[in-house]
């Protein structure tokens, strides 16, 4: 389905009713709006690992403009701002009050983005495996990636992360999809699942080429303003975004209102490495 958003038509997909009969009453679920990872992907990867919370929330998967099945807009519209207006712009044309929004990577980017420019608008958010300033713990990346791959990875992330900052040729990329993407999580990823996915790398060069605002956003110091509670997961061998970038955002949190759940033994996908702890840990948080 598509709805019109700040000019630009974006994809989005419903799991699970708004209401639903309990006895002589309607039950009125949370709506809890996904935002996926990437930039570049689409909210299939999400598919069905988070259909387990449709028990508890109306869920909405949203593809953030220029990824997965919406329009692109103007290049210059790639940016977490936008992306976080148009979260905001998107629950107002569905009428979608209050939602818990629920992002993961660089979805949690975008939906820190969104919690800090309307901030109160949500009424919760989960913040997965993310950042809130580019390019941190970049010593700690490339130790994590040498210790789960080995010298040879370890150099190609050292070459990402220090040396070219986004501006690789088409053999790095292949060594980095083949020798270090396969190490992100500690259980193996379902290879149906990238089959599936709508790859669209244009928007991820955007994102990442050499000064672009993947290196250079930090949204540290407006935590402060978000005014609901949040929960905050990441896993301790997560050698993307490892556990310290999650760690910085919730100390930058109110600290009346965030949780922070450590995952050992997990990667950059703690619902992939541990989902029956993660699946549990969200929806009490929804519950409550």
């Amino acid at each position: 389905m598509h709805v019109l958003v700040n000019g630009i038509r974006l994809f989005f997909d419903v799991e699970g009713a708004k209401l639903v009969p309990n006895g002589p009453t309607m039950h009125e679920k949370p709506t809890l709006i996904l935002l996926h990872g990437g930039p570049g992907f689409d909210h299939s990867i999400y598919k069905p690992a988070y259909s387990a919370l449709a028990d508890v929330a109306q869920i909405v998967y949203l593809d953030h403009r220029g990824n997965g099945r919406s329009e692109d807009g103007p290049r210059e519209g790639w940016n977490l701002a936008q992306w976080g207006d148009d979260v905001r712009a998107f629950a107002d044309v569905l009428g979608i009050e209050n939602p818990i929004v629920l992002g993961a990577s660089f979805g949690g980017m975008v939906a820190l983005a969104y919690a800090t420019r309307h901030p109160a608008h949500p009424s919760k958010l989960v913040l997965i495996s993310t950042e809130a300033a580019g390019g941190s713990h970049r010593d700690r990346r490339v130790a994590l990636f040498e210790r789960f791959g080995g010298p040879e990875v370890g150099a190609l992330a050292r070459r990402r992360f220090f040396e070219v900052e986004g501006q690789a040729d088409q053999a790095a990329i292949d060594a980095w999809r083949n020798l270090a993407m396969p190490l992100y999580t500690r259980t193996p990823r379902d290879p149906d699942m990238a089959r599936r996915a709508i790859n669209r790398p244009g928007v991820l060069h955007w994102f990442t080429r050499p000064g672009g605002e993947s290196h250079t956003f930090n949204m540290l110091a407006d935590l402060h303003r978000i005014r609901c509670p949040s929960l905050v997961l990441g896993g301790e061998d997560d050698p993307m975004l490892p556990i310290e970038c999650q760690a910085d955002i919730a100390a930058a949190l109110p600290a009346h209102l965030v949780q922070f759940e450590r995952f050992p033994n997990c990667g950059h996908s703690v619902i992939t490495d541990a989902p029956e702890r993660a699946l549990a840990v969200i929806r009490d948080f929804i519950s409550r």
